[in-house]
């Protein structure tokens, strides 16, 4: 049982943009970012059941409009066929799902059967007039990012393969639920919804104490405490239906439309969808309001929700900035104006009350919203660029991944069937077809028929820190940079799925203060408390990367990538004595041979300086970079910079 749409604590700008939407699918949906345990599920969720019933062909598996029939729709094709009323369509789209099954594919009852090609429908088919979701939509693999680009752009979703070839109506209401710490949305997919709201646990104790109170209730008997909210979720129903009424007669003055595109480029914001979608929002925000002329506030709060996404702003602006720009642009002198707080971001005037007068917020508590700053000490890293290294395609078959291209992965986009009597993915339809083709009366499935899948999907890097904590590197403040360099990649390097490591090396041996993961907090609590001092015993740092690498790379195909932070005078020997430079360049040679992909950022910050980075970087045929300002910033700056610039020239 759904926990009810209306019982919702709080969270007025969430609700106001699920229903936005409700009423307008044609808004683009809406991304809901914020913290585990804010309600953004549960809200998303009970939308479903305050939503008008759809329109539909009996019995359709595309959701067909009686307007609208599709060839390929067995209920569409029947002589007589009728129309039905169902509950919104709510499609929850997983994120192990495979494009077969996202897009459609071949039907193989019907191959086995009545021998003909048709397209078994897949999810978008099913999310058609409904609500397709997809909870954190952040993690979800690329390749189905790319194929909901296009169906949600067009509004029609194209099947060719396996020799078909089907289009079908894929109009949706997309809707995702995010959380921030665990990455970010490629830009054009986050330009696709067409509002973003950012939700945080209430702070106040007693709207803490309702959420919980509430949810108890809940769990203890579903189907009383749903009956209690009953007329409120009609009331809301009757709201969402009314305003859809309603929306065709709202207009918009001229002035107010040039509003729009002032604000926008007032606003730096790039995309023309921000036009469309905050004109769609204010007539819909006046239409909810049971009004049918837009004034300047509804522009207002449309821009509040449809512009902080697309809002090219400084890495270190926050959003108050943004507010603040909002308030500063000034409507048309002409336009209507609503006498109302300019921050109403309800539904309506008041919330819905709870049966024992209490008002609505967030059904489930979660911890507060983590800090904005530093929490290590180190300096602020005012920018953070994607770390992207350089890899050869393998042939492989290897981890997934967000950063590198791969044949054979055992996730991504499907691109052909080879035979192969020992498939570990089997190709179903070219084998049945295989099969088939053979044209015997009786047909069976033989090992020549087997087909192996194909498909193009991305791995992951093996990203290591090897960190010179040693008293060479001078003033313990370019340490504290160099740490506030590794926190900025680290945090980069997990939003793209990858493991990393860091070593550092001081006194008379290296550590490895990380060992290879994808756990952040981990990793910063590993940093935090870093220790520096002491002599340089670079040759063991060398010696333990080369050993870490060829330990991993047996179990984990993630392609790896040495930083190393080095002044690279190396004055500590491995155990049994020598010269500890000589082993140190016959070291970065071993390195070499194992065809890293390495970068040395040179630390010598002295009067003299004697290039023994250089030298380490020669040996280990790499790239070498000085930094005279050695702060966290610079280094995050320049690795980002050298590795994106490889990846281009890949």
């Amino acid at each position: 049982m759904i926990y009810p749409f209306s019982a919702l604590v709080g969270q007025p700008r969430l609700k106001q943009a699920l229903l936005l939407c409700a009423v307008n699918p044609g808004i683009g949906g809406v991304l809901v970012r914020g913290d585990k345990g804010t309600a953004k599920s549960t809200a998303v969720r009970g939308l479903s059941a305050v939503m008008p019933p759809i329109l539909r062909v009996a019995g359709s598996q595309f959701n067909c409009l009686p307007n609208e029939p599709l060839n390929e729709c067995e209920a569409c094709q029947q002589p007589n066929w009728q129309t039905e009323e169902v509950a919104v369509p709510f499609v929850n789209l997983p994120l192990g799902a495979t494009e077969d099954r996202v897009l459609g594919s071949l039907d193989l009852e019907g191959v086995l059967v009545e021998r003909k090609k048709k397209l078994q429908p897949g999810l978008l088919a099913s999310a058609h007039q409904g609500i397709l979701y997809i909870d954190e939509v952040n993690l979800l693999a690329d390749h189905l990012i790319d194929s909901l680009l296009d169906v949600a752009a067009m509004g029609v979703n194209t099947v060719q393969r396996d020799g078909l070839s089907v289009n079908h109506q894929a109009r949706f209401m997309l809707i995702g639920t995010m959380n921030p710490e665990e990455g970010n949305l490629r830009p054009q997919f986050l330009d696709r919804f067409g509002l973003v709201v950012d939700v945080t646990a209430p702070r106040d104790a007693t709207e803490r104490t309702e959420v919980v109170r509430r949810r108890i209730a809940f769990e203890a008997d579903p189907v009383l405490f749903v009956n209690q909210w009953d007329n409120e979720q009609k009331a809301i129903a009757r709201q969402i239906q009314q305003a859809r009424q309603l929306l065709p007669e709202v207009r918009m003055t001229d002035g107010l439309l040039t509003f729009i595109s002032q604000l926008c480029t007032q606003l730096n914001v790039a995309s023309l969808r921000a036009d469309i979608v905050l004109y769609k929002t204010a007539l819909t925000l006046a239409a909810l309001a049971g009004r049918t002329d837009v004034t300047a506030d509804d522009i207002r709060q449309a821009a509040e929700l449809a512009l902080p996404h697309r809002h090219r702003k400084k890495p270190a602006e926050e959003n108050r900035q943004f507010e603040n720009q909002l308030d500063e642009l000034q409507p048309p002198s002409d336009a209507p104006h609503q006498p109302q707080p300019k921050k109403n971001n309800d539904q309506s005037e008041t919330a819905p009350q709870s049966p024992n007068g209490n008002s609505s917020q967030s059904d489930e508590s979660s911890r507060d919203e983590s800090q904005q700053e530093q929490v290590f000490g180190v300096l602020p890293v005012l920018s953070t660029q994607s770390l992207v290294t350089e890899t050869n395609v393998s042939q492989q078959p290897a981890v997934t991944g967000r950063r590198n291209p791969v044949m054979n992965a055992p996730r991504g986009s499907y691109v052909r069937a080879v035979p192969d009597q020992q498939p570990m993915d089997l190709a179903v339809s070219a084998t049945l077809q295989s099969a088939i083709h053979r044209g015997d009366d009786e047909w069976k499935i033989t090992r020549d028929d087997l087909h192996q899948s194909v498909r193009v999907g991305k791995t992951g890097n093996l990203i290591l820190f090897v960190v010179d904590a040693s008293g060479s590197m001078a003033a313990s403040r370019r340490m504290e940079a160099v740490k506030g360099s590794v926190v900025s990649l680290l945090t980069d390097a997990y939003q793209h799925r990858d493991r990393v490591g860091v070593i550092a090396f001081r006194g008379v041996e290296s550590q490895l203060l990380l060992a290879p993961t994808r756990d952040i907090e981990q990793a910063e609590q590993a940093l935090q408390n870093l220790p520096t001092g002491g002599r340089t015993p670079l040759p063991h740092a060398l010696q333990m990367t080369a050993e870490l690498v060829q330990s991993l790379q047996k179990s984990d195909k993630r392609q790896p990538f040495v930083v190393i932070l080095s002044d690279g005078k190396a004055n500590v020997p491995l155990p049994g004595g020598g010269d500890a430079w000589q082993q140190t360049i016959r070291l970065a040679n071993q390195l070499r041979d194992q065809s890293l992909s390495t970068l040395v950022i040179d630390t010598d910050t002295d009067y003299l300086r004697l290039g023994r980075a250089r030298e380490l970087a020669q040996a280990l045929g790499a790239e070498c970079v000085a930094l005279d300002d050695l702060t966290a910033d610079t280094i995050t700056k320049t690795v980002s910079s050298r590795l994106n610039l490889r990846e281009t020239n890949a």
